[in-house]
């Protein structure tokens, strides 16, 4: 993306488009560019305001994909599709800023608003850029072929050899048509196994290994240069090479069930037995009553698995239970507990989604204490946190709206009460397979101590965890640990001979992978602390980026209070090898309290303390309004539809006088509450009055409104 973006920049001031001028008010001036899927669009301050804050978002059909800003400004993408741009040194009449998007479609038109230092909207639009023709750079002819300096090209091919791989086994990997004496990744789905270098013709032939752990199925393999462009070849792999056939006298086992279950939890339940036949379990109560029964073929190398991941409803009556499994040869007897030691109770509603779904959690915690809810795609990516206080009640209600295009594979509900963290599995558009997870017992160590590591994973498999040390180098080969049949187990990492700095530790499980920061030798109370927020104001729900300085590998604890003194959250960070302090984790609650807040980082003796005002607006059942919006060039006329008092995912029905529903829409409401949206109206739409009907997962409302 380096390369386009400087492209663009170079041909930006001869190639604008003009924005018309009864599209858009005179306040800014908003300018864009674009070349294939990427867009730098520029805002010119013509307002007497001072402007310290962007928001732009997309129309239905596209979806950012990464964003690059100026220096001094931050950018931070919300849930619901929109990036906040945002500066503690606001551009005042006359001056401008550039920022670059990449979306997942070509040519999209940008909506934006401006928002000026006393947080007014000052303007807001829609920008439409024009495309360029590509830009050739560093242009050399070789061998008849014209080369440049980007990494991927439109033309570029690879292959691998053998077409049919094993996990376990090398296979050569060959390509043409790639930039020129350029060095490139390689991955398998998300896990990077080498790096290789073209030749000045674009070519490459390397040796590449499977990793044995990697599981025998389909599996992308991905070159990707260092923009992070890629492509792709999409294989099933086979089984490891070499396995020793297995006999037919197998053993009847079963795995995936500990001694203690708790309600909410994830089994997946597999094992082995006569080869080619099947496995028969009745379920028991501790009175004998069978309560449910499951079966499932066994493969003709004695494996078998239910189809189905279980989990344990969260109406389960505590006590005793057992199995009898058989597989029509030999009979084993597995039983179990079902307890309440856990205070994070949640589960989804269903095992697996459908994209465009709304994807609900719930279940129970400790009551009248906050939770955090953190929602993470199948890559490890936030889609969505909050803090939410638990009522009397200890209930919790959590759903997020996925869109046709959100990414299939396992969704991660990561909830924090306290000092106690549970993770929740569901998957969307295929069932969910439970990762590999790992947590320190603590943050920072002394090189005299050992450091104890949890993992948690899929029952008696086996994980690969490396260490990296400082300088990003793999510190030590790499450990096997295998998991107990619950799916946990500690490690014990000795740390004797470690150097004092930020270490990295990485779990993985074939294309699987977790990875946690801890430090080694990190001290408290040398240098001043300064420390700053990006903005001086927040709403409830906003995530506040903390930055600041002090010495370097230093060791602070930040803690966030409220206006009464309560503490929020407080949370141990340090200071990275130049003494800069960035801590992301803090967000204000979705039912916070207006008022001056105060943040503290600390460390030894030394302390900064900063205020930031959370200005709450407490709104009595959903507010409607439906005022006429701008012409469009291309697209027509536009109502803009603003809702106020809602929350999670907003569903609004458009409807004709004789109760046609004309249109139905769906988003995601923003953290205050609001849904703030322009309507495209159809161009065969008749005057008259509608009515526009509203509801999220909690309330109702609906008004009317003329189009003429």
């Amino acid at each position: 993306m380096r390369g386009i973006l400087l492209s663009i920049v170079l041909l930006f001031s001869i190639a604008l488009i003009s924005i018309p001028p009864d599209v858009y008010a005179q306040g800014i001036n908003a300018e864009s560019v674009g070349l294939e899927e990427t867009t730098i669009i520029e805002f010119t301050n013509d307002s007497d305001e001072e402007i310290n804050s962007f928001r732009i978002w997309l129309g239905a059909d596209f979806n950012f994909k990464s964003f690059k800003t100026e220096k001094g400004w931050v950018g931070e993408k919300t849930p619901q599709g929109v990036i906040i741009f945002t500066t503690s040194e606001s551009i005042k009449k006359g001056e401008s800023v550039k920022f670059g998007v990449k979306t997942d479609n070509k040519n999209p038109g940008i909506n934006w608003k401006a928002i000026d230092i006393k947080s007014n909207e000052q303007d807001t639009g829609k920008v439409l850029p024009k495309e360029l023709p590509p830009v050739v750079e560093n242009t050399e002819i070789k061998s008849g072929k014209t080369s440049t300096g980007a990494g991927i090209l439109s033309d570029s091919i690879f292959r691998i050899i053998p077409e049919k791989p094993n996990a376990g086994s090398s296979i050569r990997v060959t390509g043409d048509n790639f930039g020129a004496s350029q060095e490139f990744d390689f991955y398998i789905d998300n896990s990077k196994i080498g790096s290789f270098e073209t030749d000045e013709n674009g070519h490459f032939m390397t040796t590449m290994k499977i990793p044995e752990n990697q599981d025998a199925e389909r599996v992308d393999f991905k070159v990707k240069d260092s923009d992070g462009e890629e492509k792709k070849i999409s294989l099933r792999l086979g089984q490891v090479e070499n396995r020793i056939p297995i006999a037919e006298n197998i053993k009847l086992t079963i795995k995936g069930i500990p001694d203690v279950i708790h309600r909410g939890d994830f089994l997946e339940i597999s094992g082995t037995g006569k080869p080619n036949s099947a496995v028969t379990a009745e379920i028991k109560t501790e009175d004998g009553k069978i309560i449910n029964s499951r079966t499932a073929e066994i493969d003709a190398k004695g494996n078998w698995k239910l189809a189905e991941p279980i989990i344990i409803p969260l109406d389960t009556p505590f006590g005793k239970y057992s199995a009898t499994i058989t597989d029509g040869r030999e009979n084993i007897l597995k039983s179990w507990t079902v307890e309440t030691d856990k205070k994070i109770i949640i589960a989804p509603s269903e095992l697996k989604f459908e994209l465009g779904e709304i994807m609900q959690f719930n279940g129970t915690a400790v009551p009248n204490k906050p939770i955090e809810i953190v929602l993470e795609d199948p890559q490890g990516k936030e889609l969505f946190s909050d803090i939410i206080q638990v009522d009397e009640s200890g209930f919790i209600e959590f759903e997020y709206k996925t869109e046709q295009s959100s990414a299939k594979g396992t969704y991660t509900l990561i909830a924090t009460q306290e000092k106690d963290t549970e993770f929740i599995y569901a998957g969307l558009g295929q069932l969910p397979t439970i990762p590999v997870n790992l947590e320190f017992d603590k943050l920072n160590y002394s090189t005299a101590d050992t450091a104890m590591i949890s993992f948690t994973g899929k029952a008696s498999e086996i994980i690969s965890l490396l260490i990296i040390d400082p300088s990003d180098k793999p510190k030590g080969d790499t450990i096997s640990i295998k998991l107990e049949p619950d799916g946990t187990a500690e490690y014990e990492l000795d740390l004797s001979g470690y150097a004092s700095g930020v270490y990295s530790a990485v779990a993985s499980k074939g294309s699987a992978q977790s990875s946690e920061i801890f430090t080694v030798g990190l001290q408290t109370g040398s240098g001043e602390i300064q420390i700053n927020t990006t903005k001086l104001s927040y709403a409830p729900g906003d995530s506040v980026l903390i930055l600041g300085d002090t010495a370097k590998n230093v060791l602070l604890t930040v803690t966030m209070k409220d206006p009464d003194g309560n503490i929020v959250k407080e949370r141990q960070t340090f200071s990275d090898k130049n003494g800069k302090i960035s801590e992301g984790s803090f967000r204000i609650p979705s039912e916070a309290k207006s008022g001056m807040w105060t943040i503290t980082a600390k460390s030894g003796s030394n302390f900064d303390t900063i205020e930031i005002e959370v200005i709450s607006t407490v709104t009595e059942g959903i507010q409607i309004s439906v005022q006429k919006g701008a012409d469009i060039p291309g697209y027509g006329k536009t109502l803009q539809i603003k809702i106020v008092g809602v929350s999670q995912t907003v569903n609004i029905d458009i409807i004709s006088e004789e109760g046609e529903i004309i249109e139905s829409l769906s988003f995601q409401a923003s953290s205050q509450g609001e849904i703030n949206q322009p309507w495209i109206i159809p161009k065969d739409t008749e005057p008259g009055t509608y009515t526009i009907k509203v509801h999220d997962a909690f309330t109702s409302g609906e008004t009317t409104f003329e189009i003429e």
